[in-house]
Protein backbone atom coordinates (compact mmCIF):
# COMPACT_ATOMS: atom_id res chain seq x y z
CA UNK A 1 0.00 0.00 0.00
CA UNK A 2 1.66 3.40 -0.83
CA UNK A 3 0.11 6.09 1.41
CA UNK A 4 1.15 9.95 0.16
CA UNK A 5 0.24 13.07 0.80
CA UNK A 6 -0.91 15.01 -2.07
CA UNK A 7 -1.63 19.01 -1.81
CA UNK A 8 -2.35 21.01 -5.01
CA UNK A 9 -1.17 24.38 -5.36
CA UNK A 10 -2.81 26.90 -7.99
CA UNK A 11 -0.91 28.03 -10.64
CA UNK A 12 2.85 28.22 -11.70
CA UNK A 13 3.12 31.08 -9.49
CA UNK A 14 2.42 29.22 -6.79
CA UNK A 15 4.52 26.26 -7.94
CA UNK A 16 7.50 29.15 -8.43
CA UNK A 17 7.70 30.64 -5.18
CA UNK A 18 7.54 27.08 -2.92
CA UNK A 19 10.69 25.33 -5.69
CA UNK A 20 12.32 28.61 -4.79
CA UNK A 21 11.92 28.12 -0.88
CA UNK A 22 12.77 24.58 -1.16
CA UNK A 23 15.53 24.98 -3.37
CA UNK A 24 18.46 24.53 -1.16
CA UNK A 25 16.78 21.19 -0.36
CA UNK A 26 16.96 20.39 -3.74
CA UNK A 27 18.07 16.91 -4.51
CA UNK A 28 17.99 16.38 -7.48
CA UNK A 29 15.05 17.01 -10.71
CA UNK A 30 13.51 14.29 -12.62
CA UNK A 31 11.64 14.43 -16.29
CA UNK A 32 9.28 11.91 -16.85
CA UNK A 33 7.24 10.48 -19.41
CA UNK A 34 4.27 8.58 -18.18
CA UNK A 35 2.66 6.72 -20.34
CA UNK A 36 -0.74 3.92 -19.79
CA UNK A 37 -1.77 0.97 -21.03
CA UNK A 38 -5.09 -1.07 -21.20
CA UNK A 39 -7.15 -3.24 -23.65
CA UNK A 40 -8.99 -1.64 -26.17
CA UNK A 41 -12.14 -2.07 -24.48
CA UNK A 42 -10.54 -0.37 -20.72
CA UNK A 43 -10.99 -3.69 -18.60
CA UNK A 44 -7.82 -2.19 -16.35
CA UNK A 45 -9.66 1.29 -15.53
CA UNK A 46 -12.94 0.08 -15.42
CA UNK A 47 -11.79 -2.03 -12.52
CA UNK A 48 -9.80 1.27 -10.86
CA UNK A 49 -6.67 0.22 -12.31
CA UNK A 50 -4.07 1.59 -14.24
CA UNK A 51 -1.12 -0.17 -15.76
CA UNK A 52 2.03 2.16 -16.15
CA UNK A 53 5.36 2.68 -17.51
CA UNK A 54 7.76 5.92 -16.82
CA UNK A 55 10.45 6.77 -18.49
CA UNK A 56 13.30 8.96 -16.96
CA UNK A 57 15.02 11.55 -19.26
CA UNK A 58 14.27 14.32 -21.65
CA UNK A 59 11.95 13.73 -24.47
CA UNK A 60 13.87 14.10 -27.49
CA UNK A 61 16.65 11.40 -25.73
CA UNK A 62 16.75 7.68 -24.87
CA UNK A 63 15.68 7.18 -21.59
CA UNK A 64 17.85 6.58 -18.83
CA UNK A 65 15.95 4.23 -17.20
CA UNK A 66 12.05 2.99 -17.21
CA UNK A 67 9.62 1.77 -14.74
CA UNK A 68 6.30 -1.31 -14.90
CA UNK A 69 3.82 0.03 -12.12
CA UNK A 70 0.14 -1.30 -11.49
CA UNK A 71 -1.82 0.73 -9.51
CA UNK A 72 -5.15 -0.42 -8.12
CA UNK A 73 -8.36 0.57 -5.31
CA UNK A 74 -7.23 4.12 -5.05
CA UNK A 75 -8.54 6.47 -2.08
CA UNK A 76 -7.89 10.02 -1.70
CA UNK A 77 -9.30 11.92 1.14
CA UNK A 78 -8.48 14.82 2.55
CA UNK A 79 -5.45 15.15 0.85
CA UNK A 80 -3.83 11.39 2.31
CA UNK A 81 -3.80 9.11 -0.59
CA UNK A 82 -4.06 5.51 -0.61
CA UNK A 83 -3.78 2.93 -3.05
CA UNK A 84 -2.24 -0.36 -4.03
CA UNK A 85 1.28 -0.40 -6.20
CA UNK A 86 3.54 -3.16 -7.44
CA UNK A 87 5.77 -1.63 -9.67
CA UNK A 88 9.47 -3.54 -10.83
CA UNK A 89 12.41 -1.73 -12.99
CA UNK A 90 12.09 -2.41 -17.57
CA UNK A 91 15.02 -2.14 -19.65
CA UNK A 92 14.43 1.28 -21.25
CA UNK A 93 14.89 0.46 -24.30
CA UNK A 94 12.18 -2.36 -24.23
CA UNK A 95 10.20 0.11 -22.51
CA UNK A 96 10.17 2.46 -25.36
CA UNK A 97 9.74 -0.21 -27.85
CA UNK A 98 6.29 -1.21 -26.13
CA UNK A 99 5.73 2.17 -26.10
CA UNK A 100 5.96 2.39 -29.55
CA UNK A 101 4.38 -1.22 -30.19
CA UNK A 102 2.00 -1.73 -27.06
CA UNK A 103 1.16 -5.56 -27.60
CA UNK A 104 4.47 -6.05 -27.23
CA UNK A 105 4.29 -5.45 -23.76
CA UNK A 106 1.91 -8.80 -23.46
CA UNK A 107 4.78 -10.63 -24.06
CA UNK A 108 7.64 -9.40 -21.58
CA UNK A 109 8.84 -11.72 -18.90
CA UNK A 110 7.39 -9.87 -15.65
CA UNK A 111 5.32 -10.60 -12.67
CA UNK A 112 3.14 -7.50 -12.99
CA UNK A 113 2.41 -8.23 -16.79
CA UNK A 114 1.55 -11.79 -15.30
CA UNK A 115 -0.21 -10.54 -12.63
CA UNK A 116 -2.36 -8.46 -15.27
CA UNK A 117 -2.97 -11.22 -17.58
CA UNK A 118 -4.25 -13.43 -14.92
CA UNK A 119 -6.38 -11.02 -13.18
CA UNK A 120 -7.89 -8.82 -15.99
CA UNK A 121 -7.43 -10.90 -18.77
CA UNK A 122 -5.19 -8.16 -20.45
CA UNK A 123 -2.00 -9.26 -22.75
CA UNK A 124 -2.94 -12.10 -24.77
CA UNK A 125 -4.13 -11.83 -28.03
CA UNK A 126 -7.96 -11.67 -27.26
CA UNK A 127 -6.66 -8.72 -25.36
CA UNK A 128 -3.89 -7.30 -26.94
CA UNK A 129 -2.24 -3.57 -24.99
CA UNK A 130 -3.08 -0.51 -26.59
CA UNK A 131 -1.02 2.49 -25.03
CA UNK A 132 -4.01 5.12 -24.00
CA UNK A 133 -1.63 8.05 -24.23
CA UNK A 134 -0.05 9.89 -20.95
CA UNK A 135 1.60 13.19 -20.09
CA UNK A 136 4.96 14.63 -18.91
CA UNK A 137 6.04 15.31 -15.90
CA UNK A 138 8.97 17.47 -13.94
CA UNK A 139 9.65 16.47 -10.78
CA UNK A 140 11.44 18.70 -8.02
CA UNK A 141 13.08 16.02 -5.24
CA UNK A 142 13.59 17.83 -1.92
CA UNK A 143 14.99 16.77 1.66
CA UNK A 144 13.17 18.02 4.60
CA UNK A 145 13.96 17.37 8.24
CA UNK A 146 12.23 19.39 10.97
CA UNK A 147 14.67 18.88 14.11
CA UNK A 148 14.62 15.68 15.84
CA UNK A 149 11.08 14.71 13.12
CA UNK A 150 11.41 12.10 10.70
CA UNK A 151 13.25 12.75 7.54
CA UNK A 152 10.55 13.41 4.77
CA UNK A 153 11.20 13.52 1.03
CA UNK A 154 8.92 15.58 -0.94
CA UNK A 155 8.27 15.86 -4.50
CA UNK A 156 7.08 19.29 -6.32
CA UNK A 157 5.72 18.43 -9.20
CA UNK A 158 4.63 20.27 -12.58
CA UNK A 159 2.63 18.35 -15.07
CA UNK A 160 2.00 18.50 -18.26
CA UNK A 161 -1.19 17.17 -19.92
CA UNK A 162 -2.74 18.07 -23.86
CA UNK A 163 -5.30 20.13 -21.41
CA UNK A 164 -3.54 22.11 -19.45
CA UNK A 165 -0.86 21.79 -16.49
CA UNK A 166 -1.18 20.73 -12.71
CA UNK A 167 0.75 21.70 -10.01
CA UNK A 168 1.15 19.53 -6.73
CA UNK A 169 3.19 18.92 -3.81
CA UNK A 170 3.43 14.89 -2.86
CA UNK A 171 4.72 13.27 0.17
CA UNK A 172 5.00 9.47 0.49
CA UNK A 173 5.15 8.45 4.31
CA UNK A 174 4.27 5.94 6.90
CA UNK A 175 2.82 8.35 9.02
CA UNK A 176 -0.15 10.75 6.79
CA UNK A 177 -1.42 12.46 10.05
CA UNK A 178 2.26 13.68 11.12
CA UNK A 179 3.72 14.53 7.25
CA UNK A 180 0.75 16.68 6.32
CA UNK A 181 0.72 18.59 9.28
CA UNK A 182 4.62 19.05 8.45
CA UNK A 183 4.03 20.03 4.72
CA UNK A 184 1.05 22.30 5.41
CA UNK A 185 3.10 24.30 7.97
CA UNK A 186 5.82 24.43 5.45
CA UNK A 187 3.27 25.90 2.87
CA UNK A 188 2.06 28.56 5.33
CA UNK A 189 5.58 29.24 6.23
CA UNK A 190 6.84 29.95 2.59
CA UNK A 191 3.26 32.08 2.13
CA UNK A 192 2.09 29.34 -0.98
CA UNK A 193 -1.31 28.22 -1.41
CA UNK A 194 -2.99 25.04 -1.49
CA UNK A 195 -5.94 22.70 -1.12
CA UNK A 196 -5.81 19.27 -0.69
CA UNK A 197 -5.74 17.17 -3.90
CA UNK A 198 -9.39 15.52 -4.96
CA UNK A 199 -8.14 13.47 -8.10
CA UNK A 200 -5.06 11.74 -9.33
CA UNK A 201 -2.83 12.32 -12.61
CA UNK A 202 -4.46 9.48 -13.98
CA UNK A 203 -7.77 10.88 -13.39
CA UNK A 204 -7.22 13.75 -14.55
CA UNK A 205 -5.98 12.37 -17.61
CA UNK A 206 -8.33 9.95 -18.02
CA UNK A 207 -11.14 12.63 -17.45
CA UNK A 208 -9.31 14.57 -20.44
CA UNK A 209 -8.82 17.90 -18.08
CA UNK A 210 -7.76 19.02 -14.71
CA UNK A 211 -9.95 18.01 -11.68
CA UNK A 212 -9.53 19.49 -8.41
Amino acid sequence: MEVEIKLRLPDAAAHRRLASFLAPRLLRTDAQRNLFFDAAARPLAAATAALRIRLYGLEDQPPTRAVLALKRRPRLEAGVSRVEEVEEPLDPALALACAHDPARLGGVDSPIVRLVADEYGVGGGSAPFVCLGGFRNTRGVYELQEGEGPRLVLELDETHFDFGTNYELECETADPDQAKEVLERLLTVAGVPYEYSRSNKFGCFMAGKLLP
